[in-house]
């Protein structure tokens, strides 16, 4: 991976920018850019979300670092229908399917309702992770009459609509359709009913029974003011709708809407054509997946955003997305090897950064901080911490310091605290078998099938530990189990096996040597005499 400055991908994204509007750091911005994002707070938020976050806020940063002033938005879609029930939510709640977010109740009964609970938990992910978007509901774009002009735009011109989905996705719409869903007066719904005319003040609309398979309308018809907040435009015809209310010039979003035919594709011309505004610069970028799947917010144990930050400090949050080019998907598994993988590229990263700050990988590591970037110092391995935690005869500060080889400072001292904060945790909710481990006080059952020539290379190793006046040091037992194979003919990797079966009953474990040195001589003298029998 090369992270200069100019290879950076919001860097590059930035330089796009800059090409596409001009010299905007001398002068030629009369106004600042905006880049937009939004979600919609129909249940608690797919950690993907946080990928749209965290591009559009590093583009915004990478703009503001080439003196280009800039306003980073964030929209909370509140207006849409609840068209899917969230598996944790009461059953009573499936009353309000078909209802805008922003008209159910709150879950808790405190927040003002659904979406803003939701958005709420969500915020606070986004805060934690150092992004300070300017936040907004939609429903106040709607409510304060902001998107009238576009409602009406697109109601008088609902026949170059429908000409616009046919041509460029080849969705077909009957004649009498109008690109507009009202609140029904009767019911409360707006995800079942379906416009039928407009005279330029108020629209015609039937709240359809069977509009939709996940809520039933209530058969009533009327006439109202499609404006001040009545209705809702729908999304391939609300997005184009907001980039221009909201002045919009950088908004990007998952490769599926970027496609030939797909909704960017749609809102472009439906910008272009019936509001007249250039759509924004298009940054298309690839899925995070979880344990290698697209999951939505209401599936998926492990998947919401407030799970994940949970199970990261920020910085390994933020390096999760951050390493990764837009046009790779990222593919986050809790359950794998995904979590100390990014702590040692975290400490790659590291490594770099102190032995030159204009090193490649110095751009990157400086912006998955929130604030100062670190010093140099001591970074364990964070496999190395989980292991640790899970070994009562262990002291972890004792051990870190056995690893460094001198006492840790201060600043080191909190980051072997916080790995082991979050090593507890990863261990457990979701870390895998491999990385679990329970020091054995007596021969396990796996440890009796051992080959004659592991046996003897552990009788070796028996009398080298009986016959040293203390326990010796870890690096003394490093070199001498790698000094074995000039006395035993056993490959290191069937003798580390032996020794990880008889203390750990598992095949893999730790670095042996500094593993066996923080054990009481007495019990390795009795397990391994117990396994050379």
């Amino acid at each position: 991976m090369r992270y200069a400055r100019d290879m950076f991908w919001a860097d590059r994204i930035a330089g796009e920018v800059e090409a596409r509007f001009g010299d905007l750091s001398k002068g030629g911005l009369k106004r600042p850019l905006v880049v937009r994002d939004e979600k919609t707070a129909s249940g608690r938020v797919h950690v993907g979300s946080m990928r749209g976050v965290m591009i559009h806020g590093m583009v915004s940063q990478a703009l503001k670092d080439r003196g280009i002033d800039n306003t980073f938005l964030y929209e909370i879609n509140d207006t849409d229908p609840m068209d899917g029930f969230p598996v944790y939510l009461p059953e009573e709640f499936k009353k309000y399917m078909g209802f805008p977010l922003f008209r159910i109740p709150s879950p808790d009964g405190i927040a003002k309702n659904f979406a803003d609970y939701f958005a709420s938990e969500f915020k606070q992910v986004i805060e934690s992770s150092g992004f300070t978007p300017t936040f907004y509901n939609v429903s106040e774009l709607y409510l304060s009459g902001k998107m009238d002009d576009s409602i009406r735009e697109a109601l008088t011109h609902a026949g170059e609509i429908r000409r616009i989905y046919k041509e460029v996705s080849g969705s077909q719409k009957p004649e009498n359709w109008y690109p507009l869903s009202v609140i029904c007066e009767q019911c409360g719904k707006v995800g079942t009913t379906r416009v039928t005319d407009f005279d330029g003040t108020e629209v015609t609309y039937v709240c359809e029974p069977r509009a939709v398979e996940w809520a039933q309308g209530c058969s009533h018809t009327g006439k109202v003011s499609p404006f001040g907040g009545n209705a809702t435009l729908p999304f391939k015809v609300e997005w184009p709708a907001k980039w221009k209310v909201m002045g919009v010039d950088i908004e990007g979003g998952g490769k599926d809407h970027s496609t030939k035919g797909g909704t960017r594709d749609v809102g472009g011309h439906i910008a272009r054509e019936i509001f007249h505004h250039e759509p924004p610069f298009d940054i298309p970028y690839e899925f995070f997946l979880v344990g290698g799947k697209k999951m939505s917010s209401s599936k998926g144990r492990g998947s919401s955003a407030r799970e994940v930050a949970d199970l990261l400090p920020p910085k390994i949050f933020r390096l999760a997305v951050l390493s990764k080019d837009i046009n790779q998907a990222i593919n986050f598994d809790p359950e794998g090897d995904t979590i100390p993988v990014l702590y040692d590229l975290y400490d790659k990263l590291a490594e770099g950064y102190v032995a030159t700050k204009d090193d490649d990988y110095a751009r990157l590591f400086s912006l998955v901080h929130v604030g100062p970037v670190p010093q140099s110092g001591f970074l364990p391995r964070f496999s190395q911490v989980a292991f640790v935690v899970q070994m009562p005869h262990m002291q972890l500060q004792n051990e870190m310091e056995k690893l460094k080889g001198s006492p840790l400072t201060e600043a080191e001292k909190a980051e072997v605290e916080e790995r082991a904060l979050y090593a507890k945790r990863w261990l457990e909710l979701y870390a895998p078998e491999k990385f679990v481990f329970k020091l054995q006080d007596s021969l396990p059952e796996a440890a009796k099938s051992l080959s004659d020539m592991q046996k003897k290379a552990l009788g070796m190793l028996a009398q080298y530990v009986q016959s040293a006046e203390a326990m010796p040091s870890g690096e003394e037992l490093h070199h001498f189990l790698h000094g074995l194979k000039d006395s035993v003919p056993i490959a290191p990797g069937e003798l580390f096996k032996a020794i990880y079966t008889v203390f750990l009953a598992k095949e893999s474990g730790p670095k042996a040597g500094w593993f066996l040195s923080s054990l009481d001589r007495a019990l390795v003298v009795k397990l391994l005499a117990e396994a050379i029998g």
